[in-house]
């Protein structure tokens, strides 16, 4: 029988990582199915535990279960350590191993498909939740000149911002006036209500990108802003979506796909 691998979450049906994960299998000529697994938000052990007795042999995790997906593993990366959360689970016997590719996923997206480098550039990333906390270590990597995080709660950037290793400024939205970012990266959930975060006038440089993690939803109010306000370049999630799939793939198989052509699949349907 081909290898069992699954997206867990809820909801969880309207997910592309089947199809992208069909599209790498074809690509490498990997033996594997890949499909769904709807978890009741209590019980996502129990509903792992079950997919692992079936011969399951990898997850990928979105909400609301990457923190939970973190505790529930033997061994975690030290991307996983340092997010608190994990996006992917890899089964070896008893072994349960956690890693978090959202970073490495959003990092892939701007420097190779973006051509967006961030050595020495003002990064503004907005929210302190968990898409934040996954990609601000490989963010803080490549070096930029400044970073900050803006979040409704200032108080939760604040506490983020100590709990990883860089230099980091935090505050509230209000703190953004009269400064000016060369990427803005929008890690809140407001785009899925069809929201705007409370940013001020002019926090957009010029050559700015405007990146909102979400995607599938056409123009958000984020990016329609960012256009307002004068940013060159935008950029919704679903790059960032193919290349952190790309990295789960590979630590499950071993291959690298090409992300690329997946990508450009998913932007033609």
């Amino acid at each position: 029988m081909p290898d069992q691998y699954a997206v867990i979450g809820n909801p969880v049906a309207h997910s592309k990582s089947p199809l992208i994960h069909a599209a790498f299998a074809r690509q490498t000529g990997q033996d594997l199915v890949y499909g769904t697994l709807l978890a009741p938000k209590d019980a996502f052990a129990a509903t792992v535990d079950a997919f692992r007795a079936r011969g399951g042999r990898g997850l990928n995790v979105t909400l609301p279960f990457k923190g939970e997906a973190c505790r529930y593993a033997s061994v975690l990366s030290s991307r996983a350590r340092a997010a608190q959360a994990a996006n992917t689970l890899k089964f070896d016997g008893a072994a349960i191993f956690a890693d978090n590719t959202d970073g490495a996923g959003l990092v892939n997206d701007l420097l190779h498909n973006l051509g967006f480098a961030i050595a020495g550039r003002r990064i503004l990333l907005l929210g302190a939740g968990g898409a934040a906390r996954g990609v601000i270590e490989p963010l803080l990597l490549l070096q930029p000149a400044q970073f900050m995080l803006a979040n409704r709660t200032p108080d939760k950037a604040q506490q983020l911002a100590q709990s990883v290793h860089g230099a980091i400024e935090a505050g509230a939205y209000a703190a953004l006036a009269g400064r000016q970012f060369d990427l803005v990266i929008n890690a809140t959930s407001a785009s899925l209500a069809g929201e705007l975060p409370p940013l001020p006038s002019g926090v957009f440089a010029r050559g700015a990108l405007a990146y909102d993690m979400m995607y599938d939803k056409g123009e958000t109010p984020f990016l329609a802003f960012a256009r307002e306000q004068g940013a060159a370049l935008s950029a919704d999630g679903l790059g960032m979506l193919v290349e952190q799939a790309a990295e789960s793939f590979f630590i499950w198989r071993g291959v690298r796909p090409d992300s690329a052509a997946v990508l450009k699949l998913l932007r033609q349907i």
